[in-house]
C-alpha cells in the first residue's frame, strides 16, 4: 500500500552484526514501514517478558536486524485498503511474530495486514488495553482454555504460579472475577502479598518445590495458569485434582517438563498448550472480551508508564524479575 507523503516517526531498533546485539531509538519515515494494508499511529505498547527476551543482549529471538521490538501495540488507524478496518478505527495487535519475524509495536507508526489486528474493545481506552497487552490476553486466554475444558468455582482453587509477573497479576483478576478462589504462587509473597489480595488472590504460598518421587503430590488445585514451566509445572501437574486442567503459557524457569505420566493416566489431568501468537481471531475476541471487564481501577494500580528511552532497560527488569504487574510503553513520551 502507497503510504504518500513520507512521515517521520521514532522508533526502538535492535541492531545486528558479527554476533552482537546493539539497541537504539532512531528516526524513520514511511519508507522504513513494514507491509501490510492497514497503517496504525501507534498510541501505545507494553513490556511482556517476550519483549525482554527479545531485546536481551545477543538475544537469538529477532529473525533480522534492524527490526523494531515490541510484541503488540494499540492504536489509531490513519490509512486502510483492508475492508476490516477504516480510517479512525482504534485496533489492538497480539503476536503474528510482532517484534521478532518483523518490525513490532515500540515505534510511533507501523503497517501491518488487517488480518493482525482487532477492534479496540469498547469498556476500555488505548492505555488499559496496552496496559493488559499480550501478558493480559495470554491470560485471558488460559481461563478461557479452562472454562472451556469444564472446570467451574465449584470444583476448587485454581492456582496461578509466577503470580507477580504480568500474565500471572492478570490471571489472578480474571479468574477471581470469573468466581474462581485463586491461590497465587510466587517467590516474592512477603513483598507482593497486599496487592495479589486486592487482585482478588484468596491465598499467597512460596513457589512450588520441586516434586520428587513418584510424580504424584496431594490433589490439591482443580486447575492451573503456569507461566514458569520447568520443575514448577511438573509440581502444578502432580498437584492438580482429578480431572483437572493445567494451562502451560509460559517458561520462566525453564522449557523443560521434568515430570511423570501419572497424573494424566490415574488423574486424568489434561495439560492444554496456549499460543497466544496465532490464536484465531474468535479465541482472540473472546478472550479480549473477557479481558475488558477488568476492573479499571485494579489494572491502574498495577500499571506504570514508561517512554521509548527507557523501553530496554526496564524489559530487562521485567525478565529478572523485578517488575510486579503491568508495563505500558508511551511511544510519544
Amino acid at each position: 500500500m502507497n503510504s504518500g507523503s513520507r512521515r517521520e516517526f521514532r522508533a526502538v531498533r535492535i541492531h545486528g552484526g558479527d554476533g552482537s546485539t546493539r539497541i537504539s531509538v532512531d528516526e524513520l519515515t514511511d519508507d522504513d514501514l513494514p507491509w501490510g494494508d492497514v497503517e496504525v499511529d501507534v498510541l501505545y505498547s507494553d513490556l511482556n517478558f517476550k519483549d525482554g527476551k527479545v531485546m536481551e543482549a545477543g538475544s537469538s529471538l529477532p529473525q533480522c536486524f534492524p527490526i523494531v521490538p515490541g510484541i503488540d501495540f494499540v492504536g489509531t488507524v490513519t490509512r486502510s485498503s483492508s475492508p476490516l478496518f477504516a480510517v479512525g478505527d482504534g485496533v489492538v495487535a497480539n503476536g503474528f511474530g510482532l517484534g521478532t519475524d518483523r518490525d513490532g509495536g515500540l515505534t510511533q507508526r507501523t503497517r501491518v495486514p488487517g488480518t493482525f489486528l482487532l477492534a479496540l474493545p469498547s469498556r476500555l481506552d488505548h492505555r488499559r488495553a496496552a496496559a493488559i497487552g499480550t501478558a493480559g490476553y495470554t491470560a485471558g486466554l488460559a481461563v478461557e482454555a479452562i472454562l472451556d475444558a469444564g472446570v467451574r468455582p465449584s470444583n476448587g482453587p485454581v492456582l496461578v504460579t509466577g503470580a507477580g509477573g504480568g500474565v500471572g497479576t492478570l490471571a489472578i483478576a480474571v479468574l477471581a472475577q470469573a468466581g474462581f478462589d485463586v491461590v497465587a504462587s510466587t517467590g516474592r509473597a512477603d513483598q507482593l502479598r497486599d496487592s495479589l489480595l486486592r487482585l482478588g488472590a484468596c491465598e499467597i504460598i512460596d513457589r512450588l518445590p520441586a516434586e520428587a518421587g513418584d510424580g504424584l503430590a496431594t490433589p490439591s488445585w482443580s486447575a492451573v495458569v503456569d507461566s514458569v514451566g520447568s520443575t514448577t509445572l511438573a509440581s502444578a501437574l502432580a498437584a492438580t485434582r482429578y480431572g483437572g486442567v493445567v494451562a502451560a503459557v509460559g517458561l520462566a524457569q525453564g522449557i523443560d517438563l521434568p515430570a511423570t505420566v501419572l497424573p494424566f493416566i490415574l488423574r486424568g489431568v489434561s495439560l492444554v498448550g496456549i499460543d497466544s501468537v496465532y490464536a484465531s481471531e474468535y479465541r482472540r475476541r473472546r478472550a479480549w472480551d473477557r479481558l475488558a471487564n477488568v476492573d479499571h481501577e485494579l489494572l491502574d494500580s498495577i500499571t506504570s508508564v514508561v517512554g521509548l528511552e527507557d523501553a530496554a532497560r526496564v524489559s530487562q527488569d521485567v525478565v529478572a524479575g523485578r517488575v510486579h504487574g503491568r508495563v505500558v510503553v508511551d511511544v510519544h513520551k
